[in-house]
């Protein structure tokens, strides 16, 4: 098969649903890791990783941090909806998705669901977003103490785990909770603004990089705010229809040193998770360190900074499969994910990993 004529069928593969994971591993660096650098598959823990790279490697996270941004409410009739918030604008505006039998109309009050002994808050919609006929909502959130957005997500908000968790948040347990606001996220998110984790590097604990930096791997972070958008199936047969999201990324200067660092002593660009590909990738192409990304990477693609890659495993049919696939080559991606059915490695967000190494140019 050549490397144009791929449909979205090709990237479609059967999945046992006890696979999916519902919960993290009881540690972060126990889960299990499928190194697929080899001629063989080799079935490997995650903790192993420091002997799997070597001194000058540079390991780039993304150190965006998930906010509680999923809101429940009602409307004036009584009605319930969910918002959840993709986007804090200026002052106290926010885009967001919003779930509701009915929509209401522009200027519609919606009065939210406090916590417990909080102060009130309420969410004004104002029309779509980013232009009329956006696919998110403009909402302007108002409460009796002044409190801004990101306060009151994490007063009030839920851990937005994906769908494929079928916990139902607004009904799950204190304990629950408490453990997804401290599991779905990473020991080093530093910058609020996702509404997904970036999962690859949820692996990885405070020992685990110890380990690594005393082996000779350097770190540096990009900020790739994830959006709900990562989990758009994309229902186009001809991939090249599919329109991407946008997410808002950063390159800082250090980290754009580093890898020119990096490169001049022979070692290897390390992206943990495909947020991080996107925001270098996007980077390279653009040439801009900062701002909107859609970029779609798909085999074929041209790969300029990025050598290996840690990742979870994705969505039958998603544009993360198409992205490895790109990464590593097709037939390899699609043989190591049959590996990892027969041994029944764990699915998706609180899954397991995998090591891939850039065969592509």
């Amino acid at each position: 098969m050549s490397r144009t004529d791929f449909t979205l069928s090709d990237f479609d593969f059967a999945l046992p649903p006890e696979l999916i994971a519902q919960q993290p591993a009881p540690e972060r660096s126990a889960s299990r890791l499928l190194d697929g650098t080899g001629p063989e598959p080799a079935d490997r823990i995650f903790r192993d990783l420091p002997t799997l790279l070597r001194d000058g490697d540079l390991l780039v996270f993304n150190d965006t941090q998930v906010v509680k941004a999923r809101l429940f409410g009602e409307k004036p009739t009584g009605g319930r909806l969910e918002l959840l918030i993709e986007r804090v604008l200026a002052g106290q505006e926010v885009a967001a998705h919003m779930k509701v039998s009915k929509k209401p109309a522009v200027g519609t009050v919606l009065r939210m669901d406090a916590a417990p002994g909080q102060p009130a808050f309420r969410a004004t919609l104002l029309g779509r977003w980013p232009e009329e006929g956006g696919p998110l909502f403009r909402f302007a959130l108002e409460s009796d103490d002044g409190a801004d957005p990101y306060t009151l997500m994490e007063r009030h908000g839920h851990v937005p785990l994906p769908p494929y968790i079928e916990r139902q948040q607004a009904q799950e347990s204190a304990s629950d909770a408490a453990e997804d606001a401290r599991r779905y996220q990473t020991v080093f998110a530093r910058v609020p603004g996702a509404v997904a984790a970036p999962t690859a590097a949820l692996h990885f604990d405070e020992a685990l990089l110890a380990q690594l930096e005393a082996r000779g791997v350097r770190r540096a972070n990009v900020t790739l705010h994830v959006g709900a958008g990562t989990f758009q199936p994309v229902k186009t047969e001809n991939i090249a229809e599919h329109v991407m999201h946008a997410e808002r990324y950063d390159v800082p200067p250090a980290t754009q040193q580093a890898i020119a660092d990096c490169r001049a002593h022979g070692g290897r660009v390390v992206a943990v998770g495909t947020t991080t590909v996107r925001t270098l990738e996007s980077w390279a192409a653009s040439g801009q360190a900062q701002g909107d990304t859609q970029i779609f990477i798909t085999p074929g693609f041209r790969f300029r900074h990025v050598d290996l890659l840690i990742t979870n495993f994705h969505l039958p049919k998603s544009t993360l499969m198409m992205l490895v696939s790109a990464l590593a080559g097709y037939e390899r991606v699609m043989a190591l994910y049959a590996h990892a059915i027969r041994e029944r490695y764990r699915f998706f967000s609180y899954g397991d990993a995998m090591l891939l190494q850039r065969t592509a140019p």
